[in-house]
């Protein structure tokens, strides 16, 4: 039995490594690319727009590398006396270590949803909000803080680029190493990933344990047709090896 780590480089890699040191059979199929986002250009613009008191929110360590890189290359700084958040806590430490701030994060439910719940962003109202992400997603967040009466804007740090698929080449493959689970970190991939399976290996496909990170896009798993699947509550890879090994250890996974 093995798992099918679709995480992009090299995070889908050092998560293959780890389940395998540990006798986990694991191989790794990139869905996407990372690359720099259209409005890293206005990033220091956009900085340079928040208050003391203003808040700075991250979604993925993808988005503070990028970010980081580009004030580096340009000589410029991260603003003091506002809020940091982070939807997780490895882009929480990311963002801890590029800025040299305190930064704030869900504990438990690493998700948009948990996020919103943080008291920091209970109150909100005037505050001026800007959200490094990548090209689209996280618009709940958004939509949730405008509607507590905050200025929200986004800086597209990166771009998520699909990347072509030979579904029936990979059914082949996958099979040829016993894949049995599978792990998908977003909705856009899972999407992207159901759409090459060819009709004829659907069957199968849709037999395979599925590990994502949320319950969204759990629902999301259930209305493409897949019937086991398991929200593990991150998509941090420290979040999905403790649960993988979990699920070894009870025999859910061989």
């Amino acid at each position: 039995m093995t798992i099918l780590i679709t995480r992009p480089s090299p995070d889908g890699e050092q998560l293959a490594q780890q389940l395998n040191a540990a006798g986990i059979k694991a191989i790794t199929q990139p869905l996407l690319k990372i690359q720099a986002g259209h409005d890293l250009p206005t990033l220091i613009s956009q900085l340079n727009l928040l208050q003391p008191n203003d808040f700075l929110i991250a979604v993925s360590v993808h988005a503070v590398n990028l970010a980081h890189n580009y004030l580096l290359s340009h000589c410029a700084s991260w603003p003091k006396n506002v809020h940091y958040i982070a939807v997780g806590h490895k882009t929480a430490a990311a963002l801890r270590q590029a800025t040299g701030q305190a930064v704030q994060q869900p504990q438990h439910q690493c998700d948009s949803e948990g996020l919103l719940a943080l008291p920091e962003l209970a109150h909100v109202d005037q505050r001026r909000i800007l959200i490094l992400r990548g090209n689209g997603g996280r618009e709940l967040i958004h939509q949730a803080l405008s509607e507590r009466g905050a200025q929200v804007s986004y800086c597209e740090c990166y771009q998520r680029c699909l990347l072509p698929l030979n579904g029936e080449q990979l059914c082949q493959q996958w099979q040829s190493h016993d894949v049995t689970a599978l792990v998908v970190t977003s909705g856009e991939q899972l999407s992207h990933l159901c759409a090459a399976i060819p009709q004829n290996q659907q069957a199968w496909f849709y037999q395979c344990q599925l590990y994502v990170p949320s319950q969204r896009i759990a629902d999301q798993a259930q209305q493409l047709g897949f019937t086991h699947f398991s929200t593990v509550g991150s998509a941090a890879n420290h979040a999905l090896f403790t649960f993988l090994s979990k699920n070894r250890h009870d025999g859910i996974i061989g």
